[in-house]
This record gives structure tokens, sequence and C-alpha cells, in this order.
């Protein structure tokens, strides 16, 4: 009953003498304190967002300004060509002012008009200047005279010391590319996937969407560019996620690793205490919009930083139809999973946050209580690993009132979801396969009932003081949680640190009150429903065939070499890899970023063309010279950067005829061309991670400091799913993923063949790992 006791401010009674009052200045001071923490984040945010309304100007540039602009008053110049005059002329109306008072307010009404038109013309030639995209498609290391003119006018207008979101008004719209564009650069794409009767098939459907359907849907699509923000990314997270009534696990969410070969403490309470203090210092950095926008080109080119917003304190919400995103203002608690018991965290004591060493001691409190789970607690988190459609009737048919209500309320609106694992995981030399796979399928899944799949993060800790994280995909692409990853890592291990013994730093608090159990009243046949979840979640979990491994013959510093993109390279070994695995090509998803754009998410690139065919052809002719297959290297490479490089400028194809798809669909029009096409499987789904924070790790003061990456589950029931990440400039990790039941795939074949391809393309070069050259 402590919890109880500390949450009554006051209490009193009757007496024959009056009434006897007693407050308890412990629990008006933590209300003073909670109510000042709150007024200092409302006040942040006022600030913020009066700085980021008046990017690329600053608030103390008004100042400016008017003081200029009355100093050339009093020197007997206009500079308003008038203007101040007629507002001067109004004021005459009015016989409340003095003659004095009437030109000074008419000069800070100039003066301000001024400077918010100056505002304004900045914003529009920066986003004018932004539209521009020739600078992407130079060749590498070489910069026209044009383009550094363009660049110096780009950082003029971009102003200094920009906050998160400084240049989100500033970034241009999503172009809506031409429907015959679109199509001749998809038929281009099937070209050597198809059969020639099959592909003059699917011409002559293409043609004739082309003339006939396909400009009616545009001019929707068009109409929808010009007033919403962005004419994709709305119905891309709706249909493709929100609606998708399967689960999340597996199919949807993906997962971030440890660092590969460092533990820093094998003390689970003090690894979850460090790493839970780095994410609130970074959740703190986002309130306070101090994370530097992300930009290319040598810091120059900013990306929108819009899908930040969603980070923390944000669940998805099952609904029979849709899901739905809650994401709270601010929350002050987490909410700590251990052997089937919940428990709320709150994050703050005397009005600040826990300290490191004070949140080990919270954890170590969870570890040690001996208390077992009441009557279907332990599996709970399985209806978030089912069937949405389950989920949603049971949540609303026994989770609406009463203490169920309070308890799901406390995890849905808590900061994120923690997972203290009962396992062990992380790399082990001497048994590197199992250990990594076994890592990485805990990560995607764990057992199905011990992640909450719903929240936008879970963040796991595993008995050995090895740690990741699972994200649900709706809100956010892994670029934004691989950025607080990398915070992370970096913030645990290299700033916090630990002490000899393995704790946390510092001291803890005993006046922090100790963490509170969840109460559930689940009936039976709500249990029932658990149960089946969990049933439909194991089996999709144990079909997960995973290959997770470093590759350490050699990593981007020696791809550079080869005068070709890293990311090229890679792609083209995959597509080696696929074909001695399968023998066939297949359609081939690499997912890249469409944020040169305001609200964009992701396009798709697709790898496999006619180039890159030609090239794996040539690789598996023994009679083909060394000369001809690098020449077919080097063709097949410049187009996969031309695709890519198109993806990201806004002249993808995916995105457009997913769009075309769904305006059909609000017409009630049958396109053969649009279905046939989204119905098509992406066997082969790629995607890299990149490293966006390399400052935080001095790989050559530190080499072991290496990331893992993350992955996901296979897209197709036959296909392949492949992750991977260039560290540093001699490592590349991959995840793989498949399917037990397909007996075409095999995770760990597909990952030999891939080695094996990695060789072959480097030697063509001349290369190896230990070359110098």
């Amino acid at each position: 009953m402590a919890e109880a006791h500390q949450a009554v401010a006051f209490q009193f009674t009757v007496t024959p003498d009056g009434i006897d009052l007693r407050l308890s200045h412990e629990a008006l001071k933590q209300i003073y304190l909670s109510g000042l923490h709150s007024w200092k984040k409302r006040f942040i945010r006022f600030k913020n967002g009066i700085i980021t309304g008046v990017y690329p100007a600053s608030p103390s540039s008004w100042l400016i300004v008017v003081v200029g602009v009355m100093t050339t008053m009093y020197a007997k110049i206009d500079p308003s060509l008038g203007i101040i005059a007629k507002i001067n002329r109004t004021l005459e109306r009015t016989d409340c002012m003095s003659s004095q008072t009437k030109n000074v307010v008419s000069g800070v009404l100039f003066g301000t008009g001024l400077w918010v038109a100056l505002i304004v013309t900045m914003r529009f030639s920066l986003k004018v200047l932004l539209s521009y995209h020739g600078w992407m498609f130079a060749e590498h290391g070489k910069m026209s005279r044009a383009t550094k003119i363009w660049m110096g006018m780009v950082k003029l207008f971009s102003g200094q010391k920009p906050m998160l979101y400084s240049f989100q008004t500033s970034l241009p719209r999503l172009p809506v590319p031409a429907v015959e564009d679109t199509v001749n650069r998809y038929l281009e794409s099937v070209r050597p996937l198809m059969k020639e009767e099959d592909f003059k098939r699917m011409t002559a459907l293409a043609q004739d969407f082309a003339v006939s359907l396909g400009p009616k849907l545009q001019w929707y699509l068009k109409l929808k560019s010009w007033w919403a923000t962005n004419y994709v990314s709305d119905w891309w997270e709706e249909y493709i996620y929100l609606r998708g009534r399967g689960p999340l696990m597996v199919n949807s969410n993906y997962y971030a690793m440890d660092l590969l070969y460092v533990l820093p403490t094998h003390i689970q309470a003090a690894r979850a205490g460090n790493a839970i203090h780095a994410i609130l210092l970074y959740r703190r950095k986002l309130d306070r919009e101090e994370i530097k926008p992300i930009r290319l080109l040598g810091s120059t080119i900013p990306l929108c930083s819009a899908q930040w917003e969603r980070m923390f304190n944000t669940s998805r919400i099952p609904g029979e139809e849709t899901d739905t995103i809650q994401h709270m203002r601010d929350s002050k608690h987490i909410v700590v999973y251990h052997r089937g018991r919940y428990f709320k965290v709150w994050l703050y004591h005397d009005g600040r946050l826990l300290k490191p060493r004070e949140m080990e001691q919270q954890m170590q409190r969870i570890l040690d209580d001996t208390s077992e789970p009441q009557p279907g607690e332990a599996r709970l988190a399985a209806l978030t690993a089912g069937d949405r459609v389950p989920w949603a009737r049971c949540r609303q048919a026994y989770f609406g009132h009463g203490k169920n209500k309070q308890s799901l309320d406390a995890v849905e609106k808590a900061a994120f979801f923690v997972t203290l694992d009962e396992t062990e995981q992380g790399y082990r030399r001497e048994d590197p396969d199992t250990s990594m796979d076994s890592y990485a399928k805990s990560l995607l899944h764990g057992r199905c009932y011990d992640r909450w799949f719903d929240k936008s993060i879970t963040f796991v800790v595993f008995k050995n003081g090895k740690m990741g994280m699972n994200a649900e995909h709706s809100w956010a692409d892994a670029p934004i949680v691989g950025h607080l990853w990398e915070y992370v890592m970096s913030t645990d291990s290299l700033q916090l640190g630990y002490a000899e013994d393995g704790h946390c730093k510092g001291d803890a608090s005993p006046n922090i009150p100790y963490p509170t159990r969840l109460q559930w009243d689940i009936p039976g046949e709500c249990q029932e429903v658990i149960e089946t979840s969990l049933n439909t979640a194991n089996l999709l979990a144990n079909d997960v065939d995973f290959h997770s491994f470093p590759f350490e013959g050699f990593g981007k510093g020696i791809i550079k070499k080869c005068r070709t993109s890293p990311d090229a390279f890679v792609q083209l070994a995959l597509q080696l890899a696929h074909y001695k695995d399968r023998g066939k090509f297949c359609l081939t998803y690499e997912a890249s970023m469409t944020r040169l754009f305001r609200e964009g998410r992701t396009e798709t690139v697709r790898s496999c063309t006619t180039e890159s065919c030609d090239f794996v052809r040539a690789m598996m002719d023994p009679a083909q010279t060394v000369e001809q297959k690098l020449k077919l290297f080097k063709l097949a490479s410049e187009k996969h950067q031309l695709m890519y490089r198109l993806a990201m400028t806004g002249s993808g194809i995916d995105r457009h005829l997913f769009c075309l798809y769904v305006v059909s669909k609000y017409l009630a029009v049958e396109s053969p061309f649009l279905k046939e096409v989204l119905s098509e499987p992406w066997r082969l789904s790629t995607s890299q991670t990149p490293q966006q924070q390399v400052e935080l790790f001095d790989l050559e003061r530190n080499p072991e400091y290496v990331s893992s990456g993350g992955g996901f589950g296979p897209v197709a029931d036959d296909g392949y799913g492949v992750s991977y990440i260039l560290v540093g400039e001699n490592l590349i990790n991959f995840h793989i993923s498949s399917k037990f039941s397909c007996p075409e795939t095999d995770s760990h074949r597909f990952g030999k063949h891939l080695r094996e391809a990695m060789i072959d393309i480097i030697t063509l070069f001349g290369l190896s790992s230990n070359s110098k050259k």
C-alpha cells in the first residue's frame, strides 16, 4: 500500500474540536515538481514553435529590422516608399495616440511586415533551390561550377543552427511523375523477368492504360499533390500498414541489434538502467528539437524530419477494419515486462529524470520480485502478435473499463515498452551462426508474448546484458529508429559507462517509490482468444528461417577502390547470389528514401535490371573474360545508381502506381494493368541500414565498437528478406530471412552463396581483404 499512501496529498478528519487537517508535504512537493516539469515542456514547445516558425530568420532579427527602419525614419529617409505614410494616415482616424506614437507604431508595423516578407522570400527561395536535384546525377567526385554556386546559395538561405524541424516548410512537395514515364520504366524493369509472349501481353496492357484510364486517374493525383503535403505518405501509411489484418510480428515489425563484439556489462539491470536513461536523454533532445536535421552533400541538403514526431509515447491501436496510431504529447512512465508480469515505472523523481543507477535499482527491484503472474497475464501480449481482428474485438469487449482499461492505458500511453528477457543472446565466436540466428529471431519475435508489438518501440535487455530493439513500422521507417539506436549505443558505452563492478555509475536513492504491478482481471473467454493468437503467432515464428552473420572478408573501404557505389556492389552480389541459389532471376525490392521531399518516406528501387542480369550470366559463364565481366559490372552498377537516384528524386515507379491503384478503387474502376502490377510478388526484398552518426564511434580508436545492424522477416512466402549494414571500412553485416515451409528457400544456403558472390566480384578487380593496392 506504499503507492496508495504516497498518492494522497492531504487527509482530514472531523473531531469535536473542529477539522484536523494533515498535509503530506512530500506529496505536495511531487505535485508541484510535476506541474513545473509540465510547464517547462510547454514553454520549450512554445519557444521552439516561434523559432521554427520564423526560420531561416531568428526572433532577434525582427528587432534588427525594426530598429533599422526606425533609424532611417529619424534620419528623414523613407525606406518604405510611402507605405509608412499610408499606415500613419490610417492611424490618424483614431484619437487615442499622439503623433509621435503613431510614427513609432507605423515604423514598427512596416518593419514587421518587411521582416515577414523577407522570411517568406527566403523560404520560397530555399524551396525553389531544393527542388533542383541535378547534383545527384553528377559523376561521383566531380562537381560543376553551377552546382557549386547552387550549393552556396542553399547554404546562404539555410540559416544558422537549424533545429530538427526548421526546414520542414522549405522542403518541396513530392512531384507526380508522368504516367507514360512510369509505365515505360515499369516495362523496362520487368523485361528481363518475363518470357517474350508475357512481355508483349503486359506491354499491350500498359500502353492501353497509359492512354485510356491512366490520364483520368492521374488528374486526381495531381489534384491531391496540390492540396496535400505529400500525395503518397498518408495512403501508404493507411493501406500498406494500418489496414493490414495479419500479424505485425515478423510481417511488419523490424529489429535492431546491439554492438557486435562489445558487451560493456553482464549485469542485466545495469545495462537496462544505462540504456533506458540514454533513450530518455534522446527523447529530451527530441522534445527540445535539439537533434540536428539530417543533411546530405556535405551537410547542405536537408531531409524531412517529420517521422521523428511519433517516436515516443506512441502505440498502434487495433481496429476491426483498420488500426489507428495513438500518440501522446508526453508520458512520464514506461511499462516493463518480466517473467509474465507487467510493471509501471515512473521516469521522474524530484522533478528530474531518474539517473542510470536509480533506473538500475528499479530494474533490479523488478528482477527480484517473486510474485506470480495473474490469470491470463503472462501471455497477454500474444494478442499484439496474432491477427488484428481478434485483438480488436477482444480489446473492445474486455479492456474498455475497470482495472483492465487502466492497465492497458498504462501500456499504450507509456513512453516505450521494456522487456527484461530471461534468455542469453549475442554473438559468440565459438558458435557464430547459431548465436546470431538465435539473437535475430529473439528480437524479431521472441516467445511471441514477451514483446508488445503495438508499441512504437519495444526495448529488450537479455539476461547476460545484451540488448536490442523491436520497432513497429507504421509510424516511421528504419533509418529513424537507427538514428536513435546509434545514439543509445554510443551514450551507453562511451558516455555514461559503468563502474568497475559492472554497475551503473552513481548512487541509488532509497526514497524512489517501487515499480507498480499492473492489475488485470482477464476472463476465461479472453484467455481463449489469447491462446488462439499465440498459436497463430507461434506458427508464424517457428516458420522463420533466419541467418545473421558478419561478413569480414572486406568492407566498403576496398569496394570504393573499385570506383563503384558500395550499395550497387552489394546489390549486384545479391543478384548473383540469388541466381546461384535459385537458378533464375526475380523481382527485387530495394528500399530507398524520398525524404528530400516534405513528409517523404520510401520508394522502391527495382534492383533486378537487364544490365544486372547480363552481368550475372557472364559471371556464371566460364567462357567470358574478366574484361567482359568488368565491363558488364560497370554498366550494371551505373544503371543501379541511376535507378536509385531516380527513386530518391521522385521519379520512382511503385509509389506512383500504388497511388493510381488507390484512386481506381475510390472511383470503382478496374484496371487489369494495375491489378497485375500490384499482385507481383517481391521474392527478393532488400534494405540497407544507413550509418548516420559516424562521429559517435571512432572506429580507428575503437575498432571493436561496430554495430550489428538490424533486419526484418521475409516478405514473400517463397522469397528472401535481406538487410545489410556497411560498418566502417572493413565490415558488412547481413541479415537473411526466409520460411522453412518453402522447400525452395534456405537462408543459410543463400548466405553461403552471398559470401561466394562477394568474393567472386571483388576478385574481378584483383583485390582481396589483404590487398593494399
